[in-house]
């Protein structure tokens, strides 16, 4: 549901108003998890460039790495991330949103 959107609970009738989150605090956070996300998008996108580069200059057959490689960020790296990522979902703040 977007920020600041007035959401009806369609069993108890009651609505609910987002915009009673403080809008500097949501938007922080919705600007720390973008920055993860395009950080590991970032990192994936450098390495393949770094193979394709090294592979076109040096040794086509370095191209045959970039899957291990790539298998190897899924195993390794991602979990890891995933896991820093729930981390900071789980300690932003709660808000108590009272009904309208």
């Amino acid at each position: 549901m977007p920020y600041g959107e007035v959401w009806q609970c369609h069993s108890c009738g009651r609505r609910w108003n987002t915009a009673q989150i403080p809008a500097v605090e949501y938007w922080g956070i919705m600007r720390d998890m973008r920055r993860m996300r395009f950080s590991v998008i970032g990192i994936a996108v450098a390495l393949t460039a770094i193979f394709g580069l090294l592979a076109i200059f040096v040794a086509e057959s370095l191209l045959l790495l970039l899957p291990v490689l790539l298998a190897v960020w899924l195993v390794l790296y991602m979990p890891w991330w995933r896991r820093k990522v729930r981390r900071r979902a789980r300690s932003v703040p709660k808000w108590n949103l009272r009904p309208e």
